[in-house]
């Protein structure tokens, strides 16, 4: 286990809504768990009038978010932990004199003998971020000569290629690219980087994983849910921006790297880049046009409850074209992934929340059980990454009886069938990796831009093609009609359920 250094973490947007629904229960998680160190302190910081005691009745003594977590705890354990955090008012302004602000960093250091190692976690708008990053800078706080210093940035990392490259400029004027860590929560679910595993540690994959054995990838992340209250965000953002740039593209250059030389961060972020450059950009209005699709969804009954169509949600336009669905079909150019298609999907409104990457296999090339709708029972490899965490493997058995009917049988594991392992929270494992200097699970400047290359000509076709057309969906269905049309062949999404094992099939055990 790797060893945690004294630090102190400065949550720059402490008054708000991530810092207590996800920052501060990670937190004390690590301290129930004993991963803090022990001398360790935290320092809410933003423009709210709130001394320490009120900042901890908040964020922890009155939170809805530990509420239930506290009836398993000691007092003595809550009250230990909330000794830790602190709270300073920075006035008006993010853009200030921050000569204040490093007294009482002096001042919490010397307390808690917490060294100079510090993390500054910017749970702030992206337009802030170079502003804080200038006034930590001008207030000398961000300096490494006593104790390192690392900057924690939140997505949207940029709203378009342009925009993330003028973001890590401003960054790299005051922290070097080392000192940066932009966070994606979603690497740090344990099925995502089980995905490295699954690849790299098991001979019954790895050779498998190319273009010889894989006839296509599928990936598909759905929410149950609508915007809810973040319609005048998500109006100006849309499902490329929100979910496919960042998340998707991340769990995609995962599934398509070449093996690292090591486990080192350096190593994986290295392999993880030329994964990203090596996804074929779309630029061509026609080939857009074929292999994109974005929609909206509109109002319907959901199990007897009237929802409201995306324009009817509070603080969208009622004229919006911007996407709850998006939909894309792309190649790889590589010797690994050469004529292989990827599908990913994302979108809001469907029929249930889930993630999952699903890998299909080629049929046998002679295909000796060649009965009617074979091609609907390939072998797969899927990855649920929400909910219901696990890996499954679907192959062909024998119908009991005469004949040689197939169906098709499933092999399975479950992160919950690990009763004595505790699996981490998304951002838990973060947080312990910044404080630890593991950057394995974090994006790298180049990474992002690759990401945002591949992501943009998408983005500018839909603003600004002649045939673009924005369809529409019923609220609780699987997206629109015309989805399935993106694939080759006979091929169709796979449309999940909640559970892992959706269709248990044949089995012969004795």
């Amino acid at each position: 286990m790797k060893k945690t250094n004294d630090q102190m973490l400065v949550i720059f947007g402490a008054s708000g809504d991530l810092t207590a629904r996800k920052l501060i229960p990670a937190l004390f998680n690590l301290h129930l768990a004993k991963q803090l160190p022990e001398n360790f302190a935290v320092l809410g910081v933003s423009r709210s009038n709130m001394s320490d005691t009120s900042f901890r009745d908040r964020v922890v003594f009155n939170s809805d978010y530990l509420k239930e977590k506290f009836k398993k705890h000691k007092e003595t354990d809550i009250q230990a932990f909330a000794e830790r955090l602190h709270y300073e008012d920075l006035g008006q302004s993010y853009d200030t004199d921050y000569g204040k602000l490093r007294k009482r960093i002096e001042d919490l250091k010397a307390k808690h003998d917490t060294s100079g190692n510090i993390i500054y976690y910017l749970s702030t708008p992206p337009t802030l971020y170079e502003t804080i990053a200038q006034n930590l800078s001008e207030a000398g706080m961000n300096g490494q000569n006593n104790g390192w210093k690392r900057l924690v940035v939140e997505k949207p990392f940029g709203y378009s290629l342009e925009t993330a490259k003028k973001l890590n400029k401003g960054l790299h004027q005051y922290f070097s690219e080392e000192q940066i860590y932009r966070i994606d929560h979603y690497l740090g679910k344990e099925t995502v980087q089980n995905l490295l595993v699954t690849r790299f540690a098991n001979s019954i994959f790895e050779p498998l994983w190319n273009r010889n054995y894989i006839e296509h990838v599928e990936i598909t992340n759905a929410e149950s849910v609508g915007v809810e209250k973040r319609g005048g965000y998500y109006d100006k953002s849309g499902a490329l921006r929100d979910m496919f740039q960042n998340h998707l593209l991340q769990i995609v250059s995962l599934v398509v790297m070449e093996p690292p030389i090591g486990a080192e961060a350096e190593e994986i972020r290295n392999e993880k880049v030329k994964a990203l450059k090596s996804l074929r950009v779309m630029t061509d209005e026609k080939e857009l046009f074929e292999n994109t699709i974005r929609a909206q969804y509109v109002g319907s009954v959901v199990n007897g409850e009237k929802v409201k169509g995306y324009r009817e949600e509070d603080g969208v336009d009622p004229n919006s074209t911007t996407e709850t669905f998006a939909a894309v079909k792309f190649y790889v150019d590589n010797w690994r992934w050469h004529g292989v298609p990827f599908y990913v999907r994302t979108a809001k409104r469907m029929p249930t929340k889930v993630t999952e990457v699903v890998i299909h296999f080629k049929e046998p090339h002679h295909q000796i059980f060649n009965e009617p709708g074979m091609h609907k029972k390939d072998n797969k490899l899927i990855i649920r990454i929400q909910p219901d965490e696990g890996i499954l493997i679907k192959f062909g058995v024998k119908v009991p009886g005469q004949g040689f009917r197939v169906e098709r049988a499933n092999l399975d594991f479950y992160y919950s069938s690990l009763a004595e392992t505790y699996v981490m929270e998304a951002y838990e494992r973060l947080l312990l990796d910044a404080m630890q200097g593991d950057a394995t699970l974090y994006a790298r400047a180049d990474e992002v831009e690759a990401a945002w290359e591949f992501v943009d000509p998408i983005l500018n076709y839909w603003q600004n093609g002649k045939d673009v057309r924005m369809f529409g969906y019923s609220a609780g269905v699987w997206g629109p009609e015309n989805s399935d049309s993106l694939f080759n062949g006979n091929g169709f999404w796979r449309n999940p359920s909640e559970n892992l094992a959706d269709d248990p099939g044949y089995c012969v055990i004795c």
